[in-house]
């Protein structure tokens, strides 16, 4: 006799939110323990959960799993077999529970499963076996039917929407393409991703779910090359797609090949100095630290020591430094030597190329990671082809990220009052974009004896050409 009998109810996608599948699944369960004289001791239902992806938990069948095993549940009830598992494994698990507390009584709306027997095993692992082709069937055809969309440039999936687009996914939303723009433009011109941050804060400029921004999120936006107008499958570009582009495609790569620059260091404080790792020493040519001064200015000066190869013998007062190279880099801007090493081509087009090469290296990368796992080639064939792909990749990447140098001066050469009226509102990342895409680095000679102020003699700038 059955005492105390289990309803499980499952279902693996619920997207309007209602239940309706498991209530109606409980309702058929509940007819069937009436029709046995099963008095119901406990409903159990995972609603908008799969049973066939083994990285989601289903809390309420673990919770029924151990109900069995302390002997709170003699009997279980389903609508249809597969509504329990769909993985034979999970199956000859609940075999092992079932068998350790003596359950033999397993009966599903749509026909009983006798587990005290031979054949009703046999037939629950045959119904198993075939609810798993059915699942492996589906995901086969969805993951086609992704591959066939992506490849026509077409919109797939739900979830949420992209920031600068309405629901709809395609078409553009003027007021987040305007955020998406400014944002591109300032991590082109050499801004940090955690200073468009706090800016975008301090202006109540919110994303599309959340109440802030957050840094990793700002930068997984700007490197989606969904804001391109181009298409994406698993990471790798497909082609264009069917929305309208919200900036370039050569922007678009360009900022990828900044953000992803393994170089660059997202979690780091930010600088406090304008000239940091600009500054050679005159004597040694050691790169010049930026150090604080208890009581005094900061200072830049020649370290040594452990972990220094300076020879700790040159120093600037790094006030007066800054002031000077800033004046420096705005008379610079003004000279026809700066517009004559600016004057070196089409830069979109030269982009746009290694943008194009960049992507094929990427996608060539991929087609040998998948050789090698289908075994079509060795290790060591892997490895001796790999190296010259990475090797190109790495030098588009910095090729790239060079040409934004260029982008952070729009505007600006030949017109350095504008710059000068602006320059104290503009960011520290933003002022050391410019000084780098002006200077290379400057030397500091040694000081002269008896000269108790700030000497323009000792700083010699060298000027990018």
């Amino acid at each position: 006799m059955v005492r105390a009998a289990a309803i499980y109810a499952r279902i693996s996608d619920d997207r309007e939110g209602l239940a309706l599948g498991v209530a109606r699944q409980i309702e058929d369960c509940e007819a069937l323990a009436e029709r046995r004289g099963w008095p119901i001791a406990e409903r159990y239902v995972d609603n908008d959960v799969s049973a066939w992806s083994s990285k989601k938990r289903r809390p309420e069948y673990l919770r029924l799993l151990e109900d069995i095993k302390s002997g709170t549940i003699d009997a279980v009830i389903v609508y249809v077999l597969d509504r329990l598992h769909r993985q034979p494994r999970e199956l000859e698990e609940f075999f092992e529970v079932c068998d350790a507390a003596g359950i033999t009584a397993l009966a599903s709306v749509t026909g009983d499963v006798d587990l005290a027997n031979a054949d009703g095993r046999f037939m629950a692992r045959i119904l198993g076996a075939v609810a798993r082709k059915e699942s492996d069937d589906k995901s086969r055809r969805i993951k086609r039917k992704h591959e066939e969309l992506a490849k026509a440039g077409k919109v797939s999936g739900g979830g949420t929407r992209p920031y600068g687009y309405e629901a709809d996914r395609r078409t553009v939303c003027k007021d987040e393409a305007a955020v998406i723009r400014e944002a591109a433009k300032r991590v082109l011109a050499g801004e940090g991703i955690r200073s468009i941050v706090r800016d975008f804060d301090a202006r109540g400029i919110r994303p599309a779910q959340a109440e802030a921004w957050h840094p990793r999120a700002l930068q997984r936006l700007l490197m989606s090359a969904r804001i391109g107008g181009q298409r994406e499958h698993h990471g790798a570009l497909v082609g264009m797609a069917e929305w309208r582009a919200i900036i370039s495609a050569e922007d678009s790569a360009r900022l990828r090949a900044i953000l992803s620059d393994p170089v660059r260091r997202t979690n780091r404080a930010p600088r406090r100095y304008l000239l940091a790792g600009l500054l050679r020493c005159g004597r040694c040519g050691a790169r010049l630290v930026s150090r604080p001064r208890k009581g005094g200015p900061a200072r830049y000066l020649c370290a040594s020591g452990p972990g220094f190869a300076g020879c700790g013998k040159t120093y600037i007062v790094a006030p007066d430094l800054e002031a000077w190279i800033t004046d420096a880099v705005l008379i610079r801007l003004d000279s026809p030597a700066l517009a004559q090493v600016l004057e070196n081509g089409d830069r979109t087009v030269e982009a746009a190329d290694l943008a194009g090469e960049l992507a094929e290296d990427i996608g060539q990368l991929d087609e040998l990671a998948a050789a090698y796992g289908h075994k079509s080639i060795t290790l060591s064939e892997w490895l001796a082809a790999r190296r010259p792909i990475e090797a190109r990749i790495e030098h588009s990447r910095k090729q790239l990220s060079r040409m934004s140098g260029s982008s952070v001066l729009d505007g600006f050469v030949g017109n350095a009052d504008r710059l000068r009226e602006q320059w104290a509102e503009l960011p520290l990342t933003r002022q050391q974009a410019i000084v780098s895409a002006v200077m290379d680095h400057a030397i500091i000679g040694p000081a002269v004896r008896g000269r108790n102020w700030f000497d323009p003699d000792r700083v010699k700038p060298v000027w990018r050409r």
